[in-house]
C-alpha cells in the first residue's frame, strides 16, 4: 500500500487524540503541523515526533504538498481552510462542529465538491466500538427486525460552577449554541447510523449554568422514517455515577420487536430477547485514548476509503443530513413545536 503524507492544523486539547491515532496508522506519515502558538506546537511536536512546524497553514500546504490535511481547529476557521486546501487538490478530514452555521457547512461541501477532493467530517461517535457492535446486533436480528425506541441518557458533570469548562475547553463558555451543536450532533449522527433517517423532532433546550452563553441541557424526541422513536436526555451540569463519564457518555436502551439491547457507562452490552433472561454480550472495547479509541477507528476509516475509493460514512453530503436534523432541533426549541426535517 502507498504511503499517505499528511499534515495537521491545530494543537488544542482534542488534537492530541488525533495526532496519537495517526501514529498507529502505518500508511500515514504526518510531516508537519501548524499552530500560531509556538509553545503549544512544541508540546505536540515533541510528544508525537513531528518534524516541521508552521504558523501559517497556507504556507504549510504550499510547501509540504500533502496528500491530506487534518483540520483540528475551531469551527469559524473551517470554511476558509477547507476552501484553500480543496483548491490545492488536497484531501480533507475536518473536525466537527463543521461550521458555525448550516449555510457555511453547505458551502464547505460545495467547495470540496467543485474541487474534486475527498472530504470527510471527523465524526467519531458512530465509530465507538459499542455503537458498531450495537449496529451489528440490530442487523443480525437477534432482538427482532424493527426498532421501537432508542433512549440515551447522558450526564457529563463538567458544566456546573463558575469555573465550568475552563480546565479543558474554555471556548465552550462562549458558544451561543453548546449542548446540541457540540455534543448532541454526535448522537444525531449515531441515531441515524443505527435507525435510519429522522423526519421530525421536538426539542426542549435549557441553560442551567448562568455563566455560559449557550444551552447545557436538552430533552429531544426524534421520529424516524421507519416508525421508530428516539429520545436523547442530556445535560452537562449534573453528574454521572460512573468513574469515567466520558467513556460511553451515558446509558443506552434500544427496544425492538424481538427484545432489547442495553449499554452501560462502562461499555458493557447486554441482550434480552423477548421471553428470555438478559445476558451479557461479549465484544472488544478498550479504554484507550478517547472514548473507546474512536479517533483511531475514524481515521482508519478515512485512510481505508482513500485506499479503496469507496464513500466515507461521514462524507460531506451525508453529514449535511445530520446537520439538517441539528438545525431542526434548534428550530423546534425556539418555536416550542415539533419541526419537520428538511433535507
Amino acid at each position: 500500500m502507498g504511503q499517505f503524507k499528511g499534515v495537521c492544523v491545530g494543537a488544542g486539547y482534542f488534537s492530541h487524540f488525533q495526532y496519537e491515532a495517526w501514529q498507529r496508522i502505518p500508511e500515514v506519515e504526518i510531516t508537519a503541523m501548524c499552530n500560531r502558538n509556538a509553545d503549544r506546537a512544541k508540546i505536540v511536536m515533541d510528544k508525537f515526533g513531528i518534524a516541521n512546524h508552521y504558523t501559517d497553514y497556507r504556507r504549510m500546504l504550499e510547501k509540504e504538498r500533502p496528500d491530506f490535511v487534518d483540520i483540528i481547529t475551531p469551527p469559524p476557521t473551517h470554511l476558509e481552510m477547507c476552501k484553500i486546501a480543496a483548491d490545492m487538490g488536497i484531501h480533507i478530514v475536518c473536525q466537527k462542529p463543521l461550521a458555525p452555521t448550516f449555510e457555511q457547512a453547505k458551502q464547505i461541501v460545495a467547495d470540496t465538491d467543485a474541487a474534486g477532493v475527498r472530504f470527510m467530517v471527523h465524526e467519531n461517535w458512530r465509530f465507538q466500538p459499542w455503537h458498531r457492535e450495537i449496529k451489528r446486533l440490530l442487523d443480525s436480528g437477534v432482538v427482532g427486525e424493527k426498532i421501537h425506541t432508542l433512549n440515551f441518557r447522558s450526564r457529563m458533570g463538567d458544566g456546573w460552577g463558575a469555573e465550568a469548562y475552563l480546565d479543558r475547553q474554555p471556548y465552550f463558555r462562549d458558544y451561543p449554541r453548546l449542548l446540541v451543536y457540540e455534543n448532541g450532533v454526535h448522537f444525531i449522527d449515531t441515531y441515524r447510523f443505527l435507525a435510519g433517517e429522522i423526519n421530525r423532532v421536538y426539542a426542549v433546550l435549557k441553560k442551567l449554568n448562568p455563566v455560559i452563553a449557550g444551552e447545557d441541557s436538552g430533552v429531544i424526541t426524534f421520529e424516524f422514517d421507519s416508525g421508530a422513536v428516539g429520545v436523547w436526555d442530556a445535560n452537562r451540569y449534573n453528574e454521572s455515577n460512573y468513574e469515567d463519564p466520558r467513556y460511553t457518555f451515558g446509558e443506552f436502551l434500544i427496544d425492538c420487536d424481538g427484545g432489547s439491547i442495553r449499554l452501560d457507562g462502562e461499555g458493557k452490552i447486554t441482550v434480552q430477547p423477548l421471553g428470555e433472561a438478559e445476558r451479557d454480550h461479549p465484544y472488544t472495547h478498550e479504554k484507550r485514548a478517547f472514548s473507546g479509541d474512536c479517533c483511531y477507528f475514524t481515521q482508519r476509516h478515512f485512510i481505508d476509503r482513500l485506499i479503496d475509493g469507496k464513500p466515507f460514512e461521514t462524507g460531506g453530503h451525508e453529514y449535511l443530513r445530520t446537520l439538517a436534523v441539528q438545525d431542526a432541533v434548534y428550530a423546534s426549541a425556539a418555536q416550542k413545536l415539533p419541526v419537520e426535517v428538511e433535507y
